[in-house]
């Protein structure tokens, strides 16, 4: 029994992992390997009603809430944690989008968003710096009915696979901090755009690589949010998608561990199952409860979201613990597997792609902070 999930959102869950299972979960290696998302399953995905079903009816969406698409979200990740960036990123924009957008504007991009015929990067981090986003130096001028922008981007996901990006630059002072902070929906056809991609570690399908932006011309009525208020209002929609970052690296935790489980009760030695070994059985003990307890953490999170509680400090814990978490119970999974676990494969690729979390979308320390400043107050805690 859970206490967040009813019947209905279990139902959901169930319906996608089968979908998972049949549909992404075969491609997994393969995708690695090409380092290709596959647009077709990603239009599958929006035809199930699996991509930002939180959004509501209008957009494309099911109006379904926060916990129904973390229970999708997982049972993709579960199958393909790259494929889930898909997840992320929609849910994430989307939220930027439908809150802080010109809905003439935005909606026809989120009604394509939801069907799974775009795709959209969110372009904050810069070669000066990522945690510190209120330093950015990507210039955005006001040209009359326009803005003109210029500077670089770099580490985003999906950088040169998607069709649109929320771009943060600075139109104030850099003396006004975060206060000077604006944020433009970018399509990624217009002139002046340019992109490149990175060899990554892990997350190979999505990838990452840097934004170019040389007298890019974008109207004004794509601005999301107020002026030089970007970066305050929109950061807000962050809160969502770190909770879904916990969800999406523990299920990759949660299917190493069954497969371990399964693995460890029937490879026998010295006339024994290695389950049988203490030394084997109680390291994927503690990791099972521990992943347990985060994603209860998680579901909270998403939950409070729902019901219109604060919860940054919980989304931060999830950011934080999740993906550390995850790549620990992973590894140890791969060393109960042996020389098996360290050949590549599914063992090997699931400790390559949930490691990025650890760095990208807000560092542990980062999170860490949020969380001290919402419990002891921000001026206790100023930096």
């Amino acid at each position: 029994m859970n206490p967040y999930l009813d019947e209905d959102l279990i139902a959901l869950g169930d319906q996608a992992r089968r979908f998972a299972a049949d549909r992404i979960a075969p491609g997994f290696q393969e995708r690695d390997r090409t380092r290709v998302l596959d647009r077709g399953l990603m239009k599958e995905m929006g035809a199930m009603g699996f991509i930002a079903p939180e959004l509501p009816e209008q957009f494309g969406g099911l109006g379904a809430g926060s916990l129904a698409a973390g229970v999708i979200h997982e049972e993709i990740a579960r199958a393909d944690l790259s494929m889930s960036y898909i997840n992320l990123l929609a849910s994430l924009n989307g939220q930027i989008l439908s809150h802080h957008g010109d809905p003439a504007v935005t909606k026809p991009w989120l009604i394509k968003l939801t069907a799974g015929e775009a795709l959209f990067a969110i372009a904050l981090t810069e070669p000066r710096g990522g945690s510190d986003a209120a330093s950015l130096r990507l210039k955005i001028e006001r040209d009359g009915d326009e803005y003109i922008v210029n500077g670089e981007k770099t580490s985003i996901s999906a950088a040169d696979q998607a069709d649109a990006a929320v771009v943060f630059g600075r139109t104030g002072t850099v003396e006004q901090g975060a206060h000077g902070v604006t944020a433009l929906l970018i399509p990624m056809d217009l002139t002046g755009v340019t992109r490149s991609r990175f060899d990554c570690h892990g997350q190979r399908a999505i990838g990452r690589g840097s934004l170019f932006f040389e007298n890019v011309r974008v109207p004004v009525s794509h601005r999301l949010g107020d002026e030089n208020k970007g970066f305050v209002q929109v950061m807000q929609g962050f809160d969502f998608s770190r909770a879904l970052i916990g969800l999406q690296v523990l299920a990759v935790a949660r299917v190493a561990l069954e497969e371990t489980w399964d693995y460890v009760a029937q490879r026998q030695a010295f006339g024994k199952p290695l389950s049988a070994f203490q030394g084997v059985s109680h390291p994927l003990a503690d990791f099972d409860t521990q992943v347990a307890a985060a994603r209860l953490l998680c579901l909270q999170a998403l939950w409070l979201k729902d019901h219109g509680a604060p919860h940054s400090a919980e989304a931060a814990m999830c950011k934080w613990w999740a993906p550390k978490l995850a790549y620990d119970a992973i590894h140890q999974c791969l060393l109960s597997f042996g020389h098996g676990g360290y050949d590549r494969g599914l063992m090997e690729q699931r400790l390559r792609d949930v490691l990025g979390f650890q760095i990208g979308d807000g560092t542990a320390q980062i999170m860490k902070t949020i969380i001290a400043r919402a419990r002891a107050g921000r001026a206790a805690v100023p930096v």
